[in-house]
């Protein structure tokens, strides 16, 4: 492997796990490296789960010292995104790309107006947190998404953290770490006994979601909720302008890729 290839995968690694530790969507930019590094999408979605697992463990490990997670929510809300998980791995049907945009695009609009509107002070360090059944249900239909395609989940759990469980955005980005942590191993299992995982595309870049969830993780978190809405804001519209066409992650990646 060319040294500029693990220079790009590291460097595009510590970008990923800042923006997946303080918001979410960094898997766009992780896929888009790997397809244009040579990897076919089925592979690229399988080795993504590496780095996913290894930056969600550091920042987990962080919150936890922190103390700044509640376990025993946390693996409450993980169990059936464990189940939806495996089943979403699994699962052979085609999602359509035109109905995922639209989703995704309606999930990034709802978070990004309830952010920026919503100034209420709600729960804090993860206490006290109110695990409904209803919550069960949407964190089994969020598995079984993440499962199959993972793109975007943290956007998903950040959705139903945020709107219906009332969390505050620190406490609901250190929920969403452990549950993605804790999930998934299974689903990289699937991909790994189906033979789409690239083991060194996967654990280069996987060094560098370390580095950029210790650095969020460590200190940015630490900058307060008003840097972690800011910064989340700027990530989702990002990845909105990305999907309405308006800029193309793609296309930037391919650029430097080249030059």
């Amino acid at each position: 492997m060319d040294w500029n290839i693990i220079i790009a995968l590291i460097a595009s690694g510590i970008i990923v796990g800042i923006i997946n530790t303080l918001a979410g969507g960094g898997s766009i930019i992780t896929i888009t490296m790997f397809t244009a590094l040579g990897l076919p999408i089925g592979m690229a979605n399988g080795t993504n789960r590496i780095a996913v697992l290894l930056q969600n463990l550091t920042a987990t490990v962080t919150f936890i010292r922190k103390r700044m997670l509640n376990v025993r929510h946390g693996l409450l809300l993980s169990i059936p995104v464990i189940v939806g998980n495996i089943a979403g791995s699994l699962v052979a049907s085609h999602i359509d790309e035109t109905i995922f945009k639209i989703c995704f695009g309606v999930i990034l609009l709802i978070i990004l107006i309830y952010i920026i509107f919503d100034n209420r002070i709600k729960i804090k360090a993860g206490n006290n947190i109110e695990v409904k059944p209803k919550h069960y249900i949407w964190f089994l239909l969020i598995g079984f998404y993440g499962g199959y395609i993972y793109v975007g989940i943290g956007y998903l759990i950040l959705a139903i953290t945020l709107w219906s469980m009332r969390m505050d955005i620190v406490t609901a980005n250190v929920i969403k770490g452990f549950v993605i942590l804790i999930a998934t191993p299974f689903s990289l299992a699937v991909f790994m006994i189906n033979g789409q995982v690239d083991y060194m595309f996967g654990l280069i870049h996987g060094l560098g979601n370390i580095i950029g969830s210790f650095l969020a993780s460590h200190y940015m978190v630490g900058w307060g909720k008003g840097f972690i809405k800011a910064f989340t804001v700027i990530i989702v519209l990002i990845c909105f302008a990305d999907l309405i066409g308006l800029v193309s992650l793609h296309d930037i990646l391919n650029t430097l890729m080249g030059a």
